[in-house]
């Protein structure tokens, strides 16, 4: 039976034996479980957390080629990431979307570096030959007045023309979610979150055959009988490294990004836009918000050895990239116009010499690697989370010698859940089909129901009651964390805000998740926590 229902797929752990058993929900293990459950396998998808809620949920929200890899003459994994693209904007286009992105060019009197020009142009030729012609538009070069109605607070004293091309965004953890819920729903995968990996046992042969796994919710222990396993664990690879090779283990370099959101006000623009920061190879986006007037900026990328459970953003990353910002714009903004920030870890692979990396981690490679060990545990390790259909397809590709007659993978041209018949016909409609594809009928189905559930949630952001009493009832929430920082990510856009409006959100799915009055003041505290210690790690005033 399908089901995405964390009771029922519990019972199901215990009692099935799975083909596979993929540890970690993030993006890419949501596509491992989605690939092999299409090919006819049948998978268990467990993750220590929330579905996406270490690294899948803490990207820039963008599915893109990766021009900057092209310096570095990436020219392979610049095509594998557009081709992916492509598949995407196909397979899910009620999440994700074509986004134009402008490269403001600066240079004084009026005139731009012919070097730097040239080296863009080149860039950016290459980018389209390579594959970005696919989203139907090429680059071109635009004037100082038309990069000025993009992005009108650019630096006018400097201002030259800019170059305008395509690219796409998507919301990270809705992507992770909508892979997890097409294997479950379409492909009867057993998929439940916050179940922890303890211990991997073998048989007499010495073959995997089990999980040995902890609900993190009420601390009961499960075993998960299987006769592979997939470690899709991202930055936390290593420990499943070392519970199954029963050594330490060193393959991951976690690397740090860090983002901010800020009134659109502040920062107007209504495209993306990449930033060259001042005195170093490397540059920053700025991205529209697509669910409040907000812009995001971001992304920090540094060398990582504090804990991997709690990246946090400091105050030195928001001055980091406050002033990358303030120097190609007139905005002028300060600390005080941070209204929502995400940290995040990379899962990027360690040099193969061994050696630490403390610097330049923006220089490892972005590509992926399956490693086999020969016991029925295979390793997915390191690569995009825009190449996760490919990573996730070479990762199943790669338990063929333990499941007889695997079939090809079938997510090269497969729908996700949700991309169905249905259309929009007006404005909300359009809001909820972008983040709910088809099943948005169901959330109008509600506010035909309770009217005024129409209305929005919280001051400032387009979210309306009735997608917090959708994703409570179908979206395996556990908590009001789970609800306002990845199935809606209200908390990313204004964490004040969204603090400020958490007490009626809390009585509103509280009959959804059979809450009383000491659960709800337990979750808003919970969440007040949250707000409190990233604001105030920050350096921000909360």
């Amino acid at each position: 039976m399908a089901s995405f229902d964390r009771p029922e797929s519990l019972h199901a752990l215990a009692t099935t034996t799975f083909d596979v058993a993929v540890i970690g929900a993030g993006i890419t293990g949501a596509g491992v479980a989605l690939d092999a459950a299409s090919r006819g396998l049948r998978v268990a998808l467990i993750d220590a957390g929330d579905i996406a809620s270490g690294t899948s949920s803490k990207s820039s929200k963008m599915v893109h080629g990766g021009l900057r890899y092209l310096q570095q003459r990436e020219f392979r994994l610049v095509y594998e990431n557009l081709r992916e693209r492509q598949r995407l904007l196909e397979n899910a286009p009620f999440l994700v979307r074509p986004l134009p992105f402008l490269i403001p060019l600066f240079g004084t009197n009026g005139v731009a570096s012919k070097t730097l020009v040239k080296g863009y142009s080149t860039a950016l030729r290459l980018y389209d030959l390579t594959g970005g012609w696919r989203i139907g538009q090429r680059h071109r070069k635009i004037t100082r007045s038309e990069s000025l109605s993009h992005l009108p607070t650019l630096r006018t004293d400097r201002l030259v023309a800019g170059f305008l091309y395509l690219d796409a965004r998507g919301d990270d953890a809705r992507v992770a979610l909508t892979l997890a819920r097409t294997a479950a729903l379409d492909f009867h995968a057993r998929v439940a979150n916050y179940v922890r990996a303890l211990d991997i046992t073998r048989d007499e042969r010495g073959r995997v055959n089990a999980v040995v796994a902890r609900d993190e919710l009420d601390g009961s222990t499960i075993t998960i009988s299987a006769s592979t396993i997939v470690n899709a664990t991202g930055v936390w690879a290593d420990e499943i490294f070392a519970m199954a090779e029963r050594a330490p283990s060193h393959r991951i370099t976690p690397a740090k990004g860090v983002h901010l959101s800020v009134p659109r006000s502040r920062l107007p623009a209504d495209v993306a836009a990449v930033f060259a920061v001042p005195h170093e190879r490397r540059s920053i986006f700025i991205i529209p918000a697509e669910d409040a007037p907000i812009t995001f900026i971001g992304t920090t990328d540094t060398a990582y050895d504090g804990a991997i459970s709690d990246p946090a953003c400091t105050p030195e990353d928001v001055r980091y990239l406050l002033d990358a910002v303030n120097a190609s714009t007139s905005s002028d903004l300060t600390p005080e116009d941070v209204t929502g920030l995400w940290a995040g870890l990379r899962p990027l692979l360690s040099p193969s010499d061994g050696h630490r990396v403390r610097e330049r981690t923006a220089d490892l490679s972005r590509r992926h690697r399956v490693t086999d060990s020969h016991d029925g545990v295979v390793h997915i390790t390191g690569g995009k989370w825009t190449t996760y259909r490919q990573m996730a397809q070479d990762t199943v590709d790669a338990l063929a010698p333990y499941v007889p007659s695997l079939p090809r993978t079938r997510t090269k041209n497969l729908r996700l859940h949700g991309t169905g018949t249905w259309r929009p016909q007006s404005a909300l409609e359009t809001h909820l089909y972008q983040r709910f594809g088809s099943d948005a009928s169901r959330v109008l189905e509600l506010i035909a129901e309770r009217p005024e559930w129409a209305d929005v949630a919280i001051v400032g952001q387009d979210y309306l009651k009735a997608e917090f009493v959708y994703c409570a009832r179908y979206e395996m929430v556990t908590s009001l964390i789970d609800l306002l920082t990845r199935r809606t990510r209200a908390h990313l856009l204004d964490a004040r805000a969204t603090l400020t409006s958490a007490p009626d959100i809390v009585r509103l799915v509280a009959p959804e998740l059979n809450w009383d009055d000491r659960e709800c003041d337990h979750q808003l505290e919970s969440y007040s926590r949250l707000v409190d210690d990233e604001l105030t790690r920050a350096g921000l005033v909360s």
